[in-house]
């Protein structure tokens, strides 16, 4: 890990103490770390649309709203080599939301995820995409699954009888 030293002018610091305290970070460095996570991210996304990437679109629409439902689903079949997976829940009378898992090139999964969002009687809508590349890299010192945390790996292997 690096030091750096910066200058930030009052009123900056203000906000950032703001997110600090909102957020709950332990300190600054921590708040500022996962700021500049996110700014590389959204950098990153408009600079290249061909990288890969995997994203979360959530949206919520009106499942009375005239061929929604039917015009949806023709357009995720028209690009199923994007959607992994979906979530549909019943919100009340007349809402749902549906989350989908994307994943593909940048600039197809973010026009995908835009045409969805712009359908007449989806409400709202947000697309988070994340580079697979930030993904797939494995912790500095060694194998990918020597990590410090919890959960059991699984490994393949020869199964064993029950």
């Amino acid at each position: 890990m690096q030091r750096v030293t910066i200058t930030i002018d009052d009123e900056l610091m203000t906000e950032l103490d703001r997110i600090i305290a909102a957020r709950g970070y332990q300190n600054r460095s921590e708040a500022i770390r996962d700021l500049a996570r996110a700014g590389i991210r959204a950098a990153a996304e408009s600079l290249d649309r061909q990288r890969d990437c995997v994203a979360a679109l959530v949206y919520v629409y009106d499942h009375a709203a005239r061929q929604l439902s039917k015009r949806l689903a023709d357009t995720f079949h028209d690009h199923h080599e994007l959607s992994l997976a979906s979530m549909h829940a019943h919100l009340d009378h007349d809402s749902c939301m549906e989350v989908t898992i994307l994943r593909g090139k940048t600039g197809k999964v973010r026009k995908f995820a835009e045409h969805v969002i712009a359908e007449r009687g989806v409400r709202h809508g947000r697309v988070i995409l994340v580079p697979t590349d930030v993904l797939s890299k494995p912790p500095s010192g060694g194998h990918a699954a020597s990590h410090d945390h919890p959960h059991p790996h699984r490994h393949p292997g020869p199964r064993r009888p029950a």
